[in-house]
């Protein structure tokens, strides 16, 4: 046959696998009615094993593998069109129902908003850049960010989560772990580092920089051309110029933001030092209630998977079939247990969609750890 006869019989191939997938779902309805009437979970793992141990026989050992992949993909459709059937009205549904409900349809321009640092953080420029007139609180770590939101001393939070050249804030993704809150917006702030030291110092004379670990990461070739500049890592890269200001001493700089050169009078010896020009890094904005502001766009989830094969591709097949693009997979190991991790996703989709909520319940009732981290857009 040549190429265009082929193509024909593709087609009338393809034609046939439809009809067969529509009267296969149509017994699925009739198995999650069953299932429904008889109180059944969807999830059967031996009959699923089963299928594809019989699959596997009969393909041939050259199809074996791509009939698995297959198969494998049909049954999860197959799990979700069940729990599209039946999960209806589930927790999460509720509470993003009601978030959107309560919402006001503004974004707030003021509020208490908790940053990581001192004046002059990246964190409070973003906090700047999402609240007209923020009634800013300090905090010297990330968590003490989580823990004011969560008791109630602020209404908002401001936390960086990651950076285009030097990834991920491992500490934040950490802490959300033990901490309970949602996100209601985020942020991407361009970077630009500046190297600060007191009046009268040159560069020649400095001998110890300090800065946050993510910012000495972020201008590693800067600091790769001067090694005999110790760097001494702090919690911020504002309380970085700001311990420059208060010791006095010439020898010194901090990797900071250009905003701190005025807050704490220090002079620019060199400006733009980070790896890139194109120097990004992304904050979420935290609150204690679900909120949920028109226009959002993405969804944040956390989730963990059983410890055996193929367990994170079948759940990532479960967002794959219904079109959803994952923009970010992250994965942090679970503290006490043996190479077990907690997954955090990031997708676009949209909770006014029918399909997405219902997938969200689905999530919510399997037995593993899951949490709805919030719907919001970015800005």
């Amino acid at each position: 046959m040549d190429l265009s006869e082929c193509r024909k019989k593709l087609d009338q191939i393809d034609d046939q696998i439809l009809s067969l997938f529509k009267e296969r779902m149509d017994t699925v309805r009739s198995v999650a009615e069953y299932k429904a009437q008889n109180n059944m979970p969807i999830m059967h793992q031996a009959r699923e094993r089963e299928i594809l141990e019989r699959i596997a026989a009969n393909s041939g050992e050259e199809l074996e593998d791509y009939s698995k992949t297959l198969f494998s993909t049909l049954m999860e459709v197959s799990r979700s069109y069940q729990s599209r059937i039946l999960c209806k009205d589930g927790e999460i549904s509720q509470t993003i129902n009601n978030a959107l409900e309560t919402t006001p349809k503004i974004f707030p321009k003021r509020g208490s908003v908790a940053c990581q640092g001192v004046e002059g953080a990246y964190s409070q420029l973003a906090c700047d850049k999402l609240f007209s007139t923020p009634v800013i609180s300090y905090f010297k770590t990330f968590e003490g960010v989580f823990s004011a939101v969560q008791q109630g001393l602020c209404e908002y939070g401001i936390l960086p989560i990651e950076n285009s050249t030097h990834g991920t804030v491992n500490a934040v993704y950490d802490l959300m772990r033990n901490h309970r809150f949602y996100i209601i917006r985020s942020i991407k702030l361009k970077i630009d580092h500046v190297l600060l030291a007191l009046p009268g110092t040159k560069l020649s004379d400095i001998k110890e920089i300090f800065s946050h670990e993510q910012a000495i990461g972020q201008c590693s070739e800067f600091l790769k051309n001067h090694p005999d500049i110790k760097v001494t890592v702090c919690e911020n890269t504002a309380v970085a110029a700001q311990k420059v200001r208060d010791s006095g001493r010439k020898d010194v700089a901090s990797i900071s933001s250009s905003n701190c050169a005025t807050l704490y009078g220090l002079n620019k010896l060199e400006t733009n030092i980070q790896n890139s020009d194109s120097n990004f890094t992304r904050f979420i904005c935290i609150s204690k209630e679900p909120m949920i502001f028109p226009g959002a766009n993405k969804i944040s989830l956390m989730l963990s998977v059983p410890h055996r094969p193929g367990a994170l591709y079948n759940l990532i097949s479960k967002f794959s079939v219904m079109g959803l693009n994952l923009t970010k997979l992250e994965s942090r190991p679970i503290a006490g247990s043996d190479f077990e991790f907690m997954f955090y996703f990031d997708m676009d989709a949209s909770v006014y969609s029918p399909t997405v909520l219902s997938l969200l319940d689905e999530l919510a009732q399997s037995p593993e750890q899951f949490v709805y981290l919030g719907s919001y857009s970015e800005v």
